[in-house]
């Protein structure tokens, strides 16, 4: 059995899709599985053992703009991926996503399975699914696997995330130029990039004084780089600048590429952010994370994202993370450290 697996969302679905793939090789050992990702996400998955073969397309369509160099590389994708003839291809998004599952369709396997709310709409669909609007993107994932007569799992099953020799070696650079020792320091980062989703400065500051003083832990401070009005990137620079301004000695700012970060994260007794993407990553490290979420009404839910590893916590906010009470996130920080 030869299967293709369509991911082309961002680097934490990719992640949350891991699961799926591990289950998928433990039911079919001998299935041969493919995943077609993008140039954005794919080295999410770089050393995991789930996968046969990873195909990397080129996005035709980036910050508004065409590429048609992009637009016949994924013509020549496309037939290549169609000599495979794969029995299964799975366009794996939790939701229907019409350019997902045109990508799919357009691999022409002899079935291919997806969410959608509409069936009449893809009338080469063999295997649409109704998309569960209560269940975890994780649990969606697995979900997938049912038309081809694979159950969920018995066990609880973690994304996973291999974390590559580069950023272990530049995590050990920086904490040893810091004086700092791994597993002995808490990763607080913002990253979510909506205020709302973000602790305020002064729970910056005062969590991290609590960090050193109760646990003798320093904080190493994290952020998405860039301006908050970048059309490409939005970061939270402009954010970040007061805790900066503090010159807290025990708060170690850290402002850099993703894959860096990860090194840090691994290194970390615990971590605590936003949702986010660093969030999830968070999660699948061996410290683990807090995660946190605000104004669910209106925002992603801790229903279809909350953080899923072995050490993974998560509080939810009415309006806004400030509001969240310190003695909660000191006693969740207690359980995940023990």
């Amino acid at each position: 059995m030869k299967v293709l697996v369509v991911k082309r969302d961002k680097l934490g679905d990719l992640l949350l899709a891991t699961p799926m793939l591990a289950h998928l090789r433990a039911s079919r050992p001998q299935a041969q599985i493919h995943l077609l990702a993008n140039d954005y996400n794919a080295w999410v998955v770089d050393g995991n053992a789930d996968i046969d073969r990873r195909r990397v397309y080129r996005r035709v369509r980036h910050a508004g703009r065409i590429s048609l160099s992009a637009a016949w590389d994924t013509l020549l994708t496309n037939l290549a991926l169609r000599r495979e003839r794969y029995d299964w291809v799975i366009v794996a998004n939790g939701e229907e996503s019409p350019r997902a599952i045109e990508r799919g369709l357009a691999v022409r396997g002899a079935r291919c399975v997806a969410y959608c709310d509409q069936p009449a709409r893809y009338p080469r669909l063999s295997d649409p699914l109704p998309v569960q609007p209560q269940a975890h993107e994780m649990d969606r994932m697995l979900g997938m696997l049912r038309p081809l007569g694979i159950a969920p799992p018995q066990a609880p099953l973690h994304p996973k995330y291999v974390l590559p020799a580069d950023a272990a070696a530049f995590a050990t650079r920086w904490l040893a130029e810091r004086g700092l020792q791994a597993g002995r320091y808490v990763v607080l980062g913002l990253g979510a990039r909506r205020a709302k989703k973000q602790p305020s400065t002064q729970q910056i500051l005062r969590w991290s004084a609590h960090f050193r003083a109760a646990w003798g832990l320093d904080t190493v401070f994290m952020w998405t780089p860039g301006k908050s009005d970048n059309p490409l990137y939005p970061g939270d620079d402009e954010v970040a600048q007061p805790v900066l301004d503090a010159q807290s000695p025990i708060i170690h700012p850290f402002r850099g590429p993703i894959r860096e970060a990860l090194g840090l994260i691994w290194s970390a007794r615990v971590s605590l952010f936003p949702d986010s993407g660093l969030m999830h990553f968070a999660a699948a490290s061996p410290g683990g994370v807090l995660g946190f979420f605000a104004e669910t009404e209106v925002s992603p839910s801790p229903v279809h994202w909350a953080p899923r590893g072995v050490h993974a916590d998560w509080l939810e906010a009415g309006k806004s993370v400030s509001e969240l009470e310190d003695a909660q996130i000191y006693a969740r920080l207690e359980r995940l450290l023990a």
